[in-house]
């Protein structure tokens, strides 16, 4: 994920550097050049502001996600990439969408509700973590602004939601951790029972 966000600041960067227009490279919904943009617009942002909003997220749900469940993780994380792309296309405003805000939806989704169906203490000790830290950010897949694309957050915590239910058993549990004193509770239970 570092290698993800330092990618992501070296375009920003650039563009900024030599004035390119990199927006007309999003997402532009039901137009053929539109299409561009599934492949290209989480790595542009419209400003500054917009890069340094998703760069701290980016960080800790990836990497939440990647220690949690780290063989999902490789087909969780395309997933989520092209696949908010390709719906804001579909079902998105007439106007171009960038940022990567759609990613952090979809991994704060799916380490939440994987972590709920799991079960287990480490996806519940990140589920809990991700949910205190991000969890006010799912008030952002309703309008609130104009010039925020609030279907690319729609779609990503969408496509999270739907990874989380498809992927929850393909990484293995961790194994659950015996103590002593479990073990002397069984041999006491079986001393009584061959008492009687």
């Amino acid at each position: 994920m570092l290698w993800f966000v330092i990618i992501l600041w070296l375009i920003q960067i650039t563009g900024a550097l030599f004035g390119l227009e990199l927006v007309r490279f999003g997402v532009y919904p039901r137009e053929i050049l539109g299409l561009r943009g599934i492949m290209f617009a989480p790595l542009i942002h419209g400003s500054f502001a917009h890069i340094f909003s998703n760069t701290l997220p980016l960080l800790v749900l990836g990497t939440a996600m990647l220690l949690g469940y780290p063989r999902s993780s490789k087909i969780v994380f395309p997933v989520i990439y092209f696949g908010v792309g390709l719906m804001v296309w579909f079902f998105g405003r007439e106007s171009f969408h960038v940022g990567a805000s759609g990613i952090n939806f979809g991994l704060l989704t799916f380490v939440f509700v994987i972590g709920a169906l799991r079960w287990d203490k480490k996806a519940i000790a990140l589920s809990c973590l991700v949910f205190f830290m991000y969890g006010s950010m799912i008030w952002g897949i309703f309008p609130t602004e104009p010039g925020i694309s609030f279907e690319s957050h729609f779609f990503g915590a969408a496509i999270g939601f739907l990874c989380a239910i498809i992927f929850r058993n393909v990484d293995s549990k961790p194994p659950e951790k015996r103590y002593d004193w479990e073990g002397e509770t069984e041999e006491t239970d079986d001393f009584f029972e061959s008492e009687q």
